[in-house]
C-alpha cells in the first residue's frame, strides 16, 4: 500500500467510526505504529483528522465537553508502570492524612495499595471510592456531580463547587500530558478542571506520571510545572526531562527496575 493509499485508507477508518486508535490502525495497514503517527500528523496538518490521545478522530468529533479516552482503555495500557507508581506513591500516605485523589487509573491504583490507617480520602472516581470502600479505617468523601461513563467519575460545577469546601494535605494526581514547557495536561476539559481544583487544595502535590505522558501535549492545561512537588515516574522517562525538572526544584523520584 503506497502512501497516498495507506492515508486514504486511514480516513476512511476514522470517518467511519469516528475516532480510532494507532494500535488498530497500525494492525489494519500494516505498517509500524511510528509510521502511523507521521501519516496523523500530516493529516492533522491538512486539517483531514484531528489528533486524539493515543490516536486520531474525525473533523469535529472532539468537543470540550466529552471527549475522553474510555477507563478500559486506560486500565489495560502501562499497567506494571503505574502499579509501580502507585506503590511508591503509597509510601507517602501517613496514618491521619487528608488527601484526594483524581479519577486516573494510576489514581485507582494507589487507592488498592493505600494500608488501613486513619485516612480521610476526596475523590471524584467511582471505582477509587469502591475500592477505599473496603478498607475499615478509611474515610471517603466522594464529590458527586456529573457521572462520566468513559471514566466512572463525577465532574462539572457541583464536583467542583465540593473541593473548594476542604483543604487536604497531599493531592495525588495524573494526566494525559506532561510536556516540559507547557506543563501539565488532560484531553478532557472537565476532568482538567476538576484536577485544577484539587492542586489548588493541597499543601502537597504529588504527580504520577508514566513515561508515556511525557513531551505530550493534551487539549487542556491543568497547571505548570511550578504547582507540582513532587514527581513519580518509571525508568523509561527520558533522562534529560529528568534532568530539568530536577533544576527546577521538583523532586523527582524515578523509579528502576
Amino acid at each position: 500500500m503506497i502512501v497516498a493509499e495507506r492515508h486514504q485508507h486511514i480516513l476512511r477508518i476514522v470517518n467511519e467510526k469516528g475516532s480510532v486508535r494507532v494500535a488498530e490502525l497500525s494492525q489494519l495497514c500494516r505498517v509500524t505504529e511510528e509510521t502511523i503517527r507521521r501519516d496523523l500528523d500530516r493529516l492533522e496538518g491538512e486539517g483531514r483528522l484531528q489528533r486524539s490521545y493515543g490516536g486520531a478522530m474525525r473533523v469535529g468529533q472532539q468537543t470540550t465537553q466529552t471527549h475522553e479516552t474510555p477507563y478500559l482503555l486506560r486500565e489495560a495500557v502501562h499497567v506494571e508502570e503505574k502499579q509501580h507508581i502507585a506503590l511508591e506513591a503509597a509510601k507517602f500516605v501517613e496514618a491521619n492524612d487528608r488527601i484526594v485523589l483524581d479519577a486516573s487509573t494510576t489514581a485507582w491504583h494507589l487507592a488498592a495499595q493505600l494500608p488501613d490507617i486513619p485516612l480521610t480520602v476526596l475523590t471524584n472516581s467511582l471505582k477509587v471510592a469502591y475500592v477505599l470502600s473496603e478498607k475499615k479505617n478509611v474515610t471517603v468523601i466522594s464529590t458527586g456531580g456529573t457521572l462520566v461513563p468513559n471514566s466512572l467519575s463525577f465532574v462539572g460545577p457541583l464536583a467542583e463547587q465540593s473541593l473548594e469546601e476542604y483543604y487536604v494535605d497531599k493531592a495525588f494526581i495524573s494526566c494525559q500530558g506532561a510536556h516540559m514547557e507547557r506543563g501539565i495536561s488532560e484531553s478532557n476539559e472537565l476532568q482538567a478542571r476538576v484536577k485544577r481544583k484539587m492542586i489548588g487544595m493541597a499543601a502537597q502535590v504529588f504527580l504520577l506520571a508514566d513515561y508515556s505522558k511525557f513531551n505530550t501535549q493534551a487539549f487542556m492545561t491543568i497547571t505548570s510545572w511550578d504547582r507540582i512537588d513532587r514527581l513519580i515516574t518509571d525508568t523509561q522517562t527520558p533522562a534529560e526531562d529528568v534532568l530539568q525538572l530536577r533544576r527546577r526544584s521538583i523532586d523527582v523520584i524515578q523509579l528502576q527496575e
